[in-house]
């Protein structure tokens, strides 16, 4: 199915808006025309009759009105368009002017003193009908005028087919006006499509400046504009991420390869082959973590982690973790310290893989003889776990990069070791964010710590 342009549309509407209003405007104009040739035509009818009564009612006899016929004429005749008869009461027409004038038996002896219409020969002809006494008979006389308005129906026929003229004329110079306005006004959509036609990898940067654009479009210039920002930061991070994928895959692979070209140069013994494959397993592990990992932030990132909702004491998984770290704490003199108690709903293994990334980052950069504070704090509305531990601080503008996957913040705290591809902190975020919390990270005078917020949820 084939749509108006949105031109198109406006142009429909704005020609149908005008046709409306003329419509209703030619057809208020055209009542209010008829109703005023009428209470004229009325008040012209009502006035002779009123004179002819006055001039009538001053004779004597039905023979006296031979007295007042000058008077008459020259009242009734004046008139081009207006016809007068005067009739006794058995029918005799004692006046006529003119003399030819026939009017329907009908309208000879109505009695309402309304005003009557009727078509003749191409004519019409408005009259009105009264019963008129002399002053010393009794015997009614009856005044009939007719007045020929012919021309005020020739007038209307002639200003109803001006009027369709002009409405077709006006609705085709206000679609033309209506299309060169709506184009006009649409200009700077016009701009934002050529704009997002555009749009590519490398463009993503291009904004569309507000100052040029009508107040009604600025939201959508600004939603634009924010949209491109979104898309070009997910450009970059997603360029980021295949480099950082790639680069954490080729050391594996290279070690794959290096070691199995230099087992097959020549001929050795079982232990050297066994050495060998064991090698290799250590990096077919890391790849295979590497990618366990990145499945788990894939499912994470389209919605496929649903948590299980059962109750988990925090200072019992951390003292749990805190038994699976103690020898790797002892060999480094690090001390592992757990105050205040709080549980939330969720999955236990998920959090249980949440609080150990945190636990292990927080053992590999804290300094020999120094401890590792994990407070748990409960309120009515949320529960917090903090990780803090002494070490190098982190710098402000790297605090809200440090969940990005394998984000490097300087030599000192890089995670580009065999056993770590730095997807930990994402993976945390993101167990984090299925449970409805939050995760951050705070620094300053020579203390880091993590901080995950929980709500409160009833069981």
């Amino acid at each position: 199915m084939t749509y108006l342009s949105l031109t198109a549309r406006m142009s429909l509407m704005f020609m149908l808006a005008v046709i409306a209003v003329l419509t209703v405007a030619g057809l208020s104009f055209n009542q209010f025309s008829r109703h005023h040739f009428m209470m004229l035509d009325q008040q012209t009818l009502s006035e002779k009759l009123d004179s002819t009564q006055e001039i009538l009612s001053n004779t004597r006899s039905h023979a006296d009105i031979k007295e007042v016929l000058p008077q008459l004429k020259a009242l009734l005749g004046a008139h081009h368009d207006l016809a007068a008869i005067i009739l006794a009461n058995d029918g005799t027409v004692l006046f006529a002017e003119p003399q030819l004038f026939n009017v329907p038996e009908k309208y000879r002896f109505i009695r309402d003193h309304g005003m009557w219409e009727w078509e003749q020969n191409g004519h019409k002809y408005r009259g009105m009908t009264a019963p008129v006494s002399t002053a010393d008979e009794p015997a009614l006389l009856t005044v009939l005028l007719i007045l020929d308005v012919t021309n005020h129906v020739h007038f209307f026929e002639t200003l109803q087919r001006w009027f369709w003229i002009g409405l077709v004329i006006s609705a085709l110079v206000s679609a033309v006006l209506g299309w060169v306005v709506a184009r006009s006004g649409l200009r700077p959509l016009r701009h934002v499509t050529q704009v997002a036609t555009s749009m590519s990898a490398r463009s993503l940067k291009e904004r569309i400046p507000l100052e040029p654009v009508p107040l009604e479009l600025q939201q959508l210039v600004t939603s634009f504009n924010a949209m491109l920002a979104r898309l070009d930061d997910a450009f970059v991070r997603l360029s980021n991420f295949s480099a950082d994928i790639a680069h954490e895959l080729r050391t594996p692979l290279s070690n794959l390869m290096t070691h199995t070209e230099v087992v097959l140069t020549q001929k050795r013994d079982l232990e050297a082959y066994e050495e060998n494959l064991y090698s290799n397993l250590d990096d077919l592990k890391r790849m295979s973590r590497m990618i366990d990992d990145m499945l788990f932030l894939a499912k994470s990132d389209n919605g496929l982690i649903i948590p299980e909702q059962t109750r988990i004491e925090f200072s019992e998984v951390v003292a749990k973790l805190f038994e699976y770290y103690h020898l790797l704490a002892d060999e480094q003199g690090i001390q592992l310290v757990v105050t205040g108690t709080g549980s939330v709903l969720g999955d236990k293994l998920m959090l249980d893989r949440a609080v150990s990334n945190l636990l292990s980052n927080a053992l590999r950069y804290t300094p020999a003889g120094k401890s590792i504070l994990v407070t748990i704090k409960s309120t009515v509305s949320a529960v917090t776990l903090t990780i803090e531990n002494p070490g190098e601080t982190i710098r402000p503008e790297h605090l809200d990069k440090l969940f990005d996957r394998f984000y490097r913040v300087d030599p000192a705290r890089r995670e580009g070791n065999p056993s770590n591809a730095g997807l930990g902190l994402a993976i945390t975020q993101s167990i984090v964010e299925s449970h409805k919390g939050k995760i951050w990270c705070t620094s300053g005078n020579g203390t880091t710590a993590f901080h995950m917020e929980f709500p409160q949820q009833s069981s």
